[in-house]
């Protein structure tokens, strides 16, 4: 994998796990995840260790790798980017090299709008296209509303986010994490908040939504109309009781919806 400040890879298959390794590394897919607002890299730990231990893995071996937006952890000196477009300009420069394997893209929430950029200059630019593109928790991106949560003090930012339940709490009560993160959290609102669809065509790469039936920031209609934005085939998964992170104890049919990509499977 060429080397680059946007990329880390999270896991692969091990070599003898649900079968023998595969013959050449080319025949590796890879699964790309967009990190949620204030999320990192890291937080798809989880679905890269689910990954390993699907039956998918045995006939469609791959790679995780994760996108790493600057501003934040390991990248805390570099300017933050307040655009989806932006950040998404940023990681294609770095997928586009990459795109000789089967390549799966999946973002959380705002992440979500992120890949869905990514693919459309993917697919604009002439690289290959995806296998798949997985929308969690996410607005299609022709839903997404005016927000003003990023204009909001401290205290409303942080009310925010215990809103949306992805958080520990015992961390939004440490002053010295939220002076870090509480910069992180507001770009990345703005990005999300400041978001306009740009017309053109749909995807021709098909598009898997998941979401929850009790997201309290996304409801299953706006998700469900991803469906609008492609031509190349259309899955949606819903998960009761699930919130905006219901991914939190479901990795393993995530992981399980990123074989079917990887698959070429409708």
């Amino acid at each position: 994998m060429a080397c680059s400040p946007w990329l880390r890879r999270l896991g692969r298959r091990p070599a003898g796990a649900l079968g023998p390794p595969p013959r050449s590394s080319a025949a590796w897919g890879r699964v790309v995840c967009f990190p949620h607002a204030g999320g990192g890299a890291g937080a798809f730990r989880p679905l890269a260790t689910a990954l390993a231990a699907s039956p998918a893995a045995q006939d469609h071996p791959y790679e995780v790798l994760a996108v790493r937006y600057p501003g934040r952890h390991d990248r805390l000196r570099e300017e933050r980017i307040e655009q989806v477009t932006e950040l998404a300009a940023g990681a294609y420069q770095a997928l586009a090299p990459l795109t000789g394997r089967p390549l799966t893209l999946l973002g959380h929430s705002m992440g979500a709008l992120v890949a869905y950029e990514v693919t459309r200059l993917l697919e604009q630019e002439g690289a290959t296209r995806p296998v798949r593109l997985i929308a969690s928790s996410a607005w299609a991106p022709s839903r997404v509303r005016n927000g003003t949560v990023h204009l909001r003090d401290d205290d409303g930012l942080v009310e925010e986010i215990r809103r949306t339940a992805g958080t520990d709490p015992r961390l939004l009560e440490d002053r010295a994490v939220l002076a870090t993160s509480l910069p992180v959290v507001r770009s990345d609102y703005k990005a999300v908040e400041t978001y306009r669809h740009r017309p053109g065509p749909p995807l021709r790469t098909p598009v898997t939504v998941l979401v929850g039936d009790a997201d309290p920031l996304v409801a299953v209609e706006d998700a469900g109309a991803w469906r609008r934005h492609t031509v190349g085939g259309f899955r949606m998964r819903i998960f009761p009781g699930g919130g905006h992170f219901y991914v939190a104890g479901h990795w393993p049919e995530v992981a399980e919806q990123v074989g079917v990509g990887q698959a070429g499977r409708e």
